[in-house]
């Protein structure tokens, strides 16, 4: 019982940091303007995706992961 509790868990941690494929979509007023694919954790992913939000002269763009 206790190798299998261990194998379980030493899986579920390989799973939990793999890089994956997300896309980041940034939108103004609604409207996808820009679509970014980001190889990293999920974690890094919605980082680097809320690091493209910007307010440029009252014109809002939301990026998010999709």
């Amino acid at each position: 019982m206790k190798k299998a509790l261990l194998i379980f868990g030493f899986g579920l941690f390989l799973l939990a940091s793999c890089k994956k494929d997300y896309t980041c979509a940034c939108k103004i007023d609604g409207q996808t303007v820009s679509t970014i694919t980001i190889n990293d954790t999920k974690k890094n992913a919605i980082a680097t995706c809320d690091e493209s939000d910007a307010n440029i002269l009252g014109v809002v763009q939301d990026c998010s992961i999709q």
